[in-house]
């Protein structure tokens, strides 16, 4: 019985060894394109974000990866062309991802190698604001464009589906570690991260069925010195229903392989072989 025991860890222990499995951790910064910032992309309104993950090495060109990401989005009307209209959101975001990697040039046989990838994603945001006092408020519950009692305006879902992709480059340093870059691109199918779509809903319509409160976010311009009162003509464009909003992570990764490895021995490796032995 105690040779069969040793056996088993034994196998057990060179299994392990031999795997290509890569823990993966992710510091960067998210940034998003929606109603209240219409750039691809923008500096001056992203934020720090990082994460977790692990990747398995397939073959030398394909590997599978998980990861877990947190991070936030915001924009403010007054860096952008719609300032009379004065909104303003943040919102924290949380990514669990499943994506696929191609690395254009074979694992095992260069030190550098750009990669491609692309998955499915679940995600978690929740917009909010502050008001003129910086008390804050959750915007969806404020219903600001009639989600919920106006004929064709459902409720969005504060959790929902994203197809992340994008590209990378990855540099070994050693055969069981490596760093790189890499910015990537969410597709979302909601047009709600900024709690931004459509037109503005009457507002005398808003005020009894959301309140005060819920009319007062949803158009802010009458908070500048020139501003104007809350838009009164039906279908008023609040913002714009036809592209959907999108989120953006890029980050420095870094990745530690678990085990000494065998056969792929990472990038830039000699394909090194486990010593453990063939038979017991």
């Amino acid at each position: 019985m105690r040779f069969y025991l040793v056996s088993f860890f034994l196998l057990i222990s060179c299994s392990l060894s031999a795997q290509k499995l890569w823990l993966d951790g992710y510091l960067g910064a998210t940034n998003y394109q929606g109603d209240l910032q219409d750039k691809r992309y923008t500096f001056n309104q992203s934020h720090l974000a990082g994460g977790i993950g692990a990747t398995y090495d397939i073959t030398d060109h394909f590997s599978g990866r998980l990861s877990l990401l947190l991070g936030k989005i915001s924009a403010d009307d007054k860096y952008g062309r719609n300032s009379n209209r004065n909104l303003n959101f943040s919102s924290s975001l949380f990514e669990a991802q499943a994506a696929l990697q191609y690395y254009i040039f074979p694992l095992n046989s260069r030190s550098l190698t750009p990669y491609l990838f692309a998955g499915a994603a679940l995600f978690h945001f929740n917009p909010y604001t502050r008001d003129s006092t910086g008390t804050k408020y959750f915007l969806k519950p404020l219903s600001t464009e009639g989600e919920g009692f106006v004929p064709g305006r459902k409720p969005y879902s504060l959790t929902q589906i994203s197809l992340p992709f994008g590209a990378g480059v990855k540099l070994s340093l050693t055969d069981n570690l490596n760093v790189g870059l890499e910015l990537g691109l969410r597709k979302t199918f909601t047009d709600y991260l900024d709690d931004v779509s459509t037109t503005y809903v009457d507002e005398a319509l808003l005020l009894s069925q959301k309140g005060p409160k819920a009319v007062e976010l949803a158009y802010r311009g009458d908070e500048l010195k020139t501003g104007a009162p809350y838009p009164t003509g039906p279908n008023t464009i609040r913002g714009g229903s036809r592209y959907k909003d999108l989120y953006y992570f890029s980050a420095i990764t870094i990745s530690f392989r678990l085990g000494s490895g065998g056969g792929i021995s990472g990038f830039g490796g000699k394909g090194k072989f486990s010593d453990c032995p063939k038979k017991l």
